[in-house]
């Protein structure tokens, strides 16, 4: 089964064989070492037999809708905290309890088990042998092959459920009275479809599982992206132990998490949003149609664990500075979704609160009397918050942030006072909050992005906290849109992006625009300004990348196929330029805006309430939301559009989609845009004058702008050929440029650099320390006037691959070095040299080749 790719060009394989089997729940069991950089541990897999979980979920809202209201009204989850047992001091003598889980015990440091050796392979199988069957053909194993990457894979054993007393009485069979593969696939079984209602006995079952001693070591192989195991004579999914245990570990090299320092200097690891999601940090199943659930307990010598999870951890102190924290996940989620963060952060608190403000974000606590009938749900069974009164008129969820403490200032000024009204708005807009709380956390300088939404946690660069609160708001509502879409509601095809990028785009205007309480009109101006800088960044994008990857959705009809066994690629997932194109976002959000311009606000926003209430909790394709949508718009707001004819226009096709051409061709320039015109053409008047000017001269007034304004009127300065010393000290003075956001200092920086402005070089060394992020509004464009990079002796390509090193917030760099002026290149070399253990590894390694 070994696939060798080459990352630079290929696809990413998704190995899980999901058609024959699926995980329904994880039991992670960790230890994090700062020193040696690595996270070692057990987890263990609950398994179900693929054909009889299909079978089960395509009857699931058949069922949900026939039964009575009291099927229907699912509990709701609570902070549940479970002591849980260092999974790896087991013993075949261990006493169980019904719902008893034992507590913490003493490091087991021996080798008694033979798990604990070098050896990455403890058991062998060849995979050339098995590589063509993973299903039943009745002459070979059943292979279970799970997504792994970067891994050391130590021992996969059976896991003896049956030795848990109490769970027999899961058992219907009578005639099961021996102890069997049979006897406890039943037994894992009954506990993995436990009703939602009973989601505190299942978590405490799974506990006692995952602690019970193995009955088996059971043969494994890995290979460059999966690990496969199997049972001999297990033939079919059904006979294949249904609750296995894997013990393994990290790799400092490890492509899903990064071991970094935060700004106070302090050690710290996080899931960094990797294009190879978790692999490299649990075997799992990856295809986003393995949906499950987990919980974990992680032990670190760290002030706080976050995680995705639905309990507001609290540490246990195991011993003096190691302490353990435990989570959990009820709600069924792809495996890519898991996040985790371990450093020593401080939680952030507002100095002050009112007494209105503890009012609105008193926390929820659900009772009995809280659960009635709010409609059907048509997911999985799971413990719904659609389902429940109280949380779906929880404006504010509760939340916590996190950051070093170097930066509680900026975040007490800035974002703490943000979280409640762009919460409360996005409740506004599409209604109940689909998780029941919220992390927010400040991750290190080297995280290569300005967020990232997973459930119930968000990591936000420290580049939003300067310069005001409207890069903060934005990127906030753009996070807090994922909870939605991309989250609560998943792509079933990966390569369909903008079914995630694109409404969280179109969403975070509307949901800053409410969280500022503006009125309708200006709201709307400020959308079109927004519309414009996007419109002139995506007509960059599709000048700066193939046509091949402007494609929304590039795997047309086979869009959402996989192949037998489940397993499928993701088109150009490991292609390093696609991670920082914005397409999917760009063509997604304008596509989102035709839809909406055509239907109306009223329309449209009331339709997508009904489209979420919907599809909570399921995967989609883009059809699902477009036959939905043209189902429930009145006959003469259609029109001519169809499925088909938005296929072809805008999802199916590379460029820019013809309806949009035609729009922005008819439509006139926005007032804030105009207005922006108008201070450019002050400004080339400003850069023409003389030094010594006649006294009766009158002087330019300059207007206030707004920060989009800001970064448009840098946009057009930069397409002047030259602009004087004294242009742009005047510019600096009137704007404060050096106070402004991270967006605005970008466009900024790039007219130091390419002027020489000597006096204001601090600006870009601060820029090119503290804001490594790749995705800021704006930074792919294509060689302008002022872009002499092309040709030039600095290692950079045109067309695609100029996009990606824009992309990659390393266009600065580039400048420096093509510029050839010695003190520039000093100042990039000098940068670097500070910064490069701090960067993300791709960067690092495009701007060493550019500098040496």
């Amino acid at each position: 089964m070994d696939i060798q790719l080459d990352p630079a060009r290929d696809d990413l394989p998704l190995m899980a064989n999901t058609s024959h089997i699926l995980v329904k729940h994880y039991v992670l069991d960790l230890d994090v070492d700062f020193e040696s950089q690595v996270i070692e541990g057990t987890i263990v897999l609950f398994l179900e037999d693929g054909k009889r979980f299909k079978k089960q979920n395509s009857s699931v809202e058949e069922a949900c809708q026939s039964e009575s209201n009291k099927a229907c009204k699912f509990g709701m989850p609570e902070p549940c905290h479970i002591p849980v047992t260092n999974a790896r001091t087991f013993s075949s003598e261990m006493e169980y309890n019904d719902f008893a889980i034992c507590s913490k015990g003493e490091k087991d440091t021996s080798d008694k088990d033979g798990n604990h050796d070098n050896q990455e392979h403890a058991s062998g199988i060849s995979s050339s042998k098995y590589c063509c069957d993973t299903g039943n053909h009745g002459s070979e194993d059943f292979l279970l092959v799970l997504d792994c990457c970067d891994l050391s894979v130590l021992k996969v054993e059976e896991v003896d459920v049956a030795a848990v007393p109490g769970l027999e009485k899961f058992t219907r069979s009578p005639e099961l009275t021996v102890v069997s593969e049979e006897f406890r696939n039943q037994i894992v079984h009954e506990l993995v479809t436990l009703p939602a209602n009973r989601w505190r006995e299942q978590l405490d079952y799974y506990a006692c599982c995952s602690q019970a001693p193995g009955c088996g070591e059971l043969l494994f192989d890995t290979d460059t992206w999966s690990l496969q195991i199997r049972k001999t004579g297990a033939q079919t999914a059904t006979d294949f132990p249904h609750a296995i245990r894997i013990w393994y570990k990290t790799k400092p090299e490890g492509r899903s998490v990064t071991w970094t320092s935060d700004q106070s200097g302090r050690p710290c690891v996080y899931t960094v949003g990797s294009p190879i999601n978790n692999r490299a940090l649990f075997p799992c199943q990856e295809p986003p149609v393995a949906m499950s659930t987990w919980q974990a307990t992680v032990r670190a010598a760290a002030s706080f664990v976050l995680m995705s999870g639905e309990n507001s951890a609290k540490p246990t102190q195991l011993w003096e500075g190691c302490s353990s924290w435990y989570y959990y996940v009820t709600m069924p989620m792809p495996a890519s979704t898991f996040t985790i963060a371990v450093g020593y952060w401080t939680e952030m608190k507002m100095e002050t609160c009112s007494s209105n403000d503890l009012a609105t974000e008193r926390p929820f606590s659900p009772s009995e009397a809280d659960f009635r009938h709010v409609g059907v749900c048509s997911h999985m069974e799971y413990p719904c918050r659609f389902q429940n009164a109280s949380a779906t008129t929880q404006e504010i969820i509760p939340h916590r942030v996190f950051a070093p403490v170097c930066l509680t200032g900026a975040c007490q000024e800035t974002l703490l006072r943000l979280i409640p009204p762009c919460l409360s708005a996005a409740h506004s807009i599409l209604g109940t909050h689909p998780f029941s709380r919220l992390d927010v956390l400040i991750v290190p300088a080297n995280f290569p992005s300005l967020g990232m939404a997973s459930p119930h946690i968000v990591f936000l660069s420290q580049s939003i906290l300067t310069g005001g609160s409207h890069l903060c708001g934005t990127r906030l509502c753009h996070e807090i849109a994922h909870a939605w879409f991309g989250l609560a509601i998943g792509a079933r095809d990966w390569t369909e992006e903008w079914l995630s990028e694109g409404f969280a785009t179109h969403l975070e205007d509307v949901f800053w625009a409410a969280a500022q309480q503006l009125d309708p009109h200006e709201a709307r101006e400020q959308q079109e300004l927004r519309a414009c800088l996007r419109w002139r960044r995506l007509q960059d994008e599709m000048q700066c990348s193939p046509e091949e990857m402007q494609v929304l959705r590039p795997s047309k009809d086979k869009t959402g196929h996989t192949s037998d066994s489940g397993a499928s690629v993701i088109k150009h997932g490991l292609n390093p330029e696609k991670i920082f194109m914005q397409v999917h976002y760009l063509k997604g959000y304008f596509l989102l805006r035709f839809l909406t311009k055509r239907l109306g606000d009223e329309t449209y926003f009331s339709f997508l309430r009904k489209f979420v209430h919907t599809f909570h909790g399921q995967l989609i394709l883009s059809q699902d939301f477009l036959q939905m949508l043209l189902e429930n718009i009145p006959e003469e707001k259609r029109l001519e559009l169809s499925v088909e004819n938005i296929y072809q226009d805008w999802l199916e096709s590379s460029g820019i989609p013809k309806p949009l051409q035609r729009e922005r061709r008819a439509g006139a320039e926005c007032r804030l845009a105009r207005q922006v015109r108008a201070e450019v053409t002050k400004w080339i008047r400003v850069n023409r004058r003389p030094r010594k000017r006649k006294r009766r001269e009158k002087e330019d007034v300059f207007e206030k702008l707004l920060p989009d304004q800001l970064v448009l009127l840098l946009e057009h300065l930069l397409e002047q050929k030259t602009l004087s010393p004294r242009t742009l000290q005047s510019l600096q003075r009137t704007y404060h440029l050096q106070d402004q956001d991270a967006e605005v200092r970008h466009r900024w920086c790039e007219l130091i650099v390419k002027h020489k402005f000597t006096k204001a070089y601090k600006s870009v060394e601060r820029f090119l320390q503290e804001d490594q992020v790749k995705d800021f509004l704006g930074e792919l464009r294509p060689a302008t006037p002022r872009d002499t990079l092309c040709g030039s002796r600095v290692p950079r390509l045109c067309n695609a691959t100029q996009a990606l090193r824009v992309a990659m917030g390393v266009y600065l760099y580039g400048e420096l070095m093509v510029s050839e002026d010695a003190r520039q290149q000093q100042l990039a070399r000098r940068c670097f040299e500070r910064t490069k253990e701090q960067m993300d590894r791709s960067s690092a390694q495009v701007v060493a080749e550019m500098l040496f």
